[in-house]
């Protein structure tokens, strides 16, 4: 049996070539802004991936097994709990990017799988002020491939405010509920809330944005948003806005476009080890589906016709030039059909007479058109 599993999928071609390139503008990206590169293990003890979490909906999704020894472990369903081992001993602030598979086993959909590849940036010993570099980077990102999006943030200590004052006492089973805002109706919502007699909470957040000034962690928000207007960034406040995980202690972010309902990267900040800390996290899949890049490079192959060593040599020269080239060893008919299957651009016939003149067959496969050219001229 060669079928997928389900909520798992290959990439290849076009497709794998599209994804490659935008972990190289991610990479770029975050290594401007002083993020080092950081890789972790697939697999961990189940108890570590776990943490203290345990009734976040992600946790609760985590994909379980045994070794030969029986040791329960878990295959890792995000990048943050990591950190706590990644960022013990190094001088804070500490910066760091990565880009992996993570794994949730929960019910999947055409943008949502059981494998996705997840690119954060973290900063280990945050400020506000880091917040608002990490939305710098998001937009820069998110301008590069050419996303149009909108930032909602808010704040968990205004949250905890706001159901503080009415009186709410499960705060954090408040809050899973508020997150569900997004994936189910306001009526849905209102009844899980009836539960713990929370649903006036969400009169309160249709309020004018100038309402929640009264409370304490408003500063937070406005602090958030005059660093963001350094980095002329426009940030919209939601104070609805939850996030699914109780590790969050203050900002939360989610990103937002109109090419797709779900969100394409989210974040927050959070605490560890008494750390105050703030990251965010990108999903390759979904930008994938919606960026416009230009990812076509040019690719070159030489049809080496009983030539082979001269065919070596001058795409040798060429990958020397940072050109993609490939050889193909055979007839020029199956070699044609090759090229086309492989979208190649250029074809360089090297047969015995091209050597002997030393001026050598070039085919453009888009148009058709032939010429030919010294060994200078490549």
């Amino acid at each position: 049996m060669i079928d997928l599993v389900k909520g798992f999928k290959d990439f290849s071609g076009e497709e794998a070539e599209k994804r490659a390139e935008i972990k190289k503008i991610l990479i770029n990206i975050f290594e401007k802004y002083g993020f080092e590169p950081a890789e972790t293990p697939i697999i961990e003890y189940a108890e570590f991936v776990r943490g203290e979490n345990v009734n976040d909906e992600a946790v609760s999704d985590i994909f379980r097994l045994k070794d030969k020894g029986k040791r329960n472990l878990a295959l890792r369903y995000e990048f943050t709990f990591q950190l706590k081992r990644l960022a013990k001993n190094e001088k804070l602030p500490y910066k760091r990017y990565q880009i992996g598979e993570v794994f949730r086993d929960e019910p999947i959909s055409s943008n949502r799988f059981r494998q996705f590849t997840q690119c954060d940036v973290d900063i280990v010993g945050s400020t506000i002020k880091d917040e608002a570099e990490i939305l710098s980077v998001v937009k820069r990102v998110l301008d590069k491939l050419g996303i149009k999006f909108t930032i909602y943030f808010n704040n968990r200590k205004l949250l905890n405010e706001i159901l503080q004052e009415q009186g709410i006492k499960q705060k954090e089973r408040v809050i899973r509920e508020i997150d569900k805002l997004d994936k189910l109706s306001e009526k849905e919502v209102k009844n899980n809330l009836k539960k713990f007699n929370a649903e006036k909470v969400l009169a309160i957040f249709k309020k004018p944005e100038s309402y929640f000034k009264k409370y304490k962690a408003y500063s937070e928000i406005e602090e958030l948003k005059k660093y963001c207007k350094y980095y002329n960034i426009n940030i919209k406040f939601q104070p609805s806005l939850a996030r699914g995980l109780s590790y969050y202690n203050g900002s939360v972010f989610e990103i937002k476009t109109s090419k797709m309902k779900e969100t394409i990267c989210g974040g927050g900040s959070f605490m560890f080890n008494n750390i105050q800390s703030t990251g965010i996290s990108f999903g390759l899949d979904r930008l994938a589906k919606i960026a416009k890049i230009k990812n076509k490079k040019e690719k070159i192959m030489i049809i080496s016709i009983r030539q082979d060593k001269e065919a070596i040599k001058i795409a040798e020269k060429l990958r020397n030039k940072e050109k993609i080239c490939l050889i193909y060893y055979g007839k020029p008919s199956k070699a044609l059909t090759y090229a086309n299957s492989k979208r190649i651009d250029k074809v360089i016939f090297m047969g015995n007479e091209e050597i002997k003149k030393k001026k050598f067959k070039v085919r453009d496969m888009k148009s058709g058109k032939e010429r030919f050219v010294t060994e200078k001229d490549f």
